[in-house]
């Protein structure tokens, strides 16, 4: 599964670059470690997210060695348990609510250039809002001024016969509602 024709599950409607429809998010990471270089690579893409004022909210708690990744698991949810203990790093999304409010819009934009970023170093992600945020917050000692966005898997892809099979079905790339139904002209229509 490693090597799918993106083309069999996506088609972009307009020309856009192929790194857009390329990327997605597989459950079926393999358990090789991600080099440092490769990873600060990845968040220094991140680094460079544009955001409001320049104030550069976003925040990632990174899990590489397999005590911090131990914490991780002690708060994502059994449903994304399933699949990610294999994930080799983790990072939270958390954004300073002291930075305006943009914060949490910019935090995803610094996301996005993450797995952009990661997809062209041959890396997959796979963003979770499936854990308990409150129990993160105390287990990684975050302080109340922070909000909580997401839990991110990063790591190499692997075979997805390796996955429970209720996952295997779903490890594909997703298509997306078409543009009609996203961008309204004028005001807003349902």
């Amino acid at each position: 599964m490693k090597n799918i024709n993106i083309n069999d599950y996506r088609t972009a409607d307009y020309p856009i670059d192929e790194m857009f429809l390329n990327r997605w998010s597989p459950r079926s990471f393999s358990e090789q470690e991600v080099d440092e270089e490769t990873l600060k690579t990845v968040f220094e893409a991140s680094r460079w997210a544009p955001s409001a004022m320049n104030k550069q909210p976003w925040r990632f708690i990174l899990a590489r060695t397999e005590e911090d990744r131990k914490k991780f698991h002690s708060f994502i949810m059994d449903g994304n348990l399933a699949w990610c203990t294999t994930v080799p790093a983790f990072a939270l999304v958390i954004s300073d609510t002291e930075a305006g409010g943009a914060h949490a819009f910019d935090t995803g934009t610094a996301w996005g250039y993450l797995a952009l970023q990661a997809m062209q170093k041959g890396l997959i992600t796979h963003a979770m809002g499936g854990f308990y945020k409150d129990k993160a917050r105390e287990v990684l000692n975050i302080p109340e001024q922070y909000e909580i966005h997401a839990v991110v898997a990063i790591g190499y892809q692997d075979e997805k016969e390796k996955l429970e099979e209720k996952f295997q079905e779903r490890e594909l790339p997703s298509d997306r509602r078409p543009l009609t139904e996203t961008v309204m002209e004028g005001e807003f229509r349902a």
